[in-house]
C-alpha cells in the first residue's frame, strides 16, 4: 500500500511525501501518536521517493518511514525559477519533519539527499536522532565535474521509444559506464514518464544542473563536523565516495561510524539491497 501526504515546503511549494507501509488500523493496533520513531528518506539528484519503497517496507516493521519527493523531483512541484539552492532543500525537509510529526527523526539520504540530511542535522539538531549518509562526498567536486554532467545530459537519446530502451541505455549503453549495471537501468526507468513522442524524464535536466551548481563547487566539511547525532557513512567499493574520504568524514563527524558494501557502486541500496538492509538496520537498531 502507498499513501501520499501533501506537504507545504519553503515558499509555499507543494511537496509530495509518501508512506509505503500500511497505516495502523483504527482500534486494532498502534494509534498514530504511538507509531515507531520517524525516518525521513531523502533521494539523490534525479531520484524520487518511490526509489525508497523497498527500504521503507522493511523499515516499517519498527519505524515510521516517509519518503519525500524533493522539489523539482517526482510528484512535487517544479517551479521554473526555483529556487533550487541548498537552503531551499533543507527548509523543505524541515517542513516535512515538522508537518508530519516525525521528530526526532532518523535521516537516511542518498547522494544529494545525504548532503541535505547532514546540513539539516547541523542546523536543527533538535529534530534529528540519527543520520545515514549514503555515497555523498564532502569535498568540492569543481567546475570540471559540472561540465561533465552538462555533456552527459546532452548525450541522453531522448525521447526513448520504450522503457526497455531506457533500461538498456542507462544500464548498458551509456558511454560513461565501465561495465553493465542493470540496477542503474531500473533506477532510471522509475523516473521516466510516457509523453506523446516517447519516454522522457519526469524532471527538467536544466533544473537538475541548477540544483547541482549550488553545491558542487563547495566543500561541506564544516557542516559535517557540526552534526551531533550518531551518523553512519556508507559506501560501495566501486562508488563515487572513495574510502580515504569516507573515513575522513567519519573522523570529522563527532559520532561517526563507517560501513562498506562490496561489489556496489553509486546506487548501492538498489544494487545490493540485502547488504544495505543489514547495515542500516544494524545501525538504526543500535542508536534510535
Amino acid at each position: 500500500m502507498v499513501r501520499r501526504i501533501d506537504v507545504t515546503g519553503a515558499g509555499g511549494i507543494r511537496l509530495a511525501a509518501w508512506e509505503f507501509t500500511d497505516p495502523p488500523k483504527i482500534g486494532g493496533g498502534l494509534e498514530e501518536t504511538e507509531r515507531g520513531p520517524g525516518v525521513l528518506l531523502l533521494h539523490g539528484l534525479m531520484g524520487r521517493a518511490a526509489h525508497w519503497a523497498d527500504t521503507a517496507r522493511w523499515l516499517g516493521a519498527r519505524y515510521r518511514p516517509v519518503g519525500l519527493d524533493q522539489r523539482g523531483h517526482g510528484r512535487s512541484e517544479k517551479p521554473g525559477d526555483g529556487p533550487y539552492d541548498r537552503s531551499a532543500y533543507v527548509d523543505d525537509a524541515i517542513a516535512a519533519i515538522e508537518q508530519l510529526g516525525l521528530a526526532p527523526v532518523a535521516l537516511v539520504g542518498h547522494a544529494m539527499g545525504a548532503l541535505t540530511a547532514w546540513q539539516l542535522a547541523a542546523r536543527r539538531p533538535d529534530l534529528v536522532s540519527a543520520l545515514v549518509i549514503c555515497d555523498m562526498r564532502a569535498s568540492a567536486l569543481g567546475a570540471a565535474s559540472q561540465r561533465e554532467w552538462t555533456e552527459w545530459f546532452r548525450s541522453w537519446p531522448v525521447p526513448f521509444a520504450t522503457l526497455a530502451d531506457v533500461r538498456r541505455w542507462f544500464g548498458e549503453d551509456d558511454p560513461t559506464l565501465e561495465r553493465p549495471r542493470p540496477a542503474r537501468g531500473e533506477f532510471f526507468a522509475e523516473v521516466m514518464a510516457e509523453r506523446a513522442d516517447g519516454w522522457r524524464p519526469v524532471f527538467s535536466r536544466r533544473q537538475m544542473l541548477t540544483a547541482r551548481e549550488t553545491w558542487v563547487h563547495d566543500a561541506h566539511w564544516e557542516e559535517l563536523g557540526q552534526v551531533p547525532c550518531p551518523a553512519l557513512v556508507v559506501r560501495g567499493l566501486d562508488a563515487e565516495l572513495g574510502r580515504a574520504e569516507a573515513q575522513e568524514m567519519v573522523r570529522v563527524l563527532p559520532r561517526g561510524e563507517y560501513a562498506e558494501i562490496a561489489d556496489a557502486g553509486h546506487l548501492l541500496p538498489w544494487e545490493r539491497p540485502e547488504e544495505w538492509r543489514r547495515v542500516v538496520e544494524g545501525f538504526l537498531g543500535s542508536v534510535v
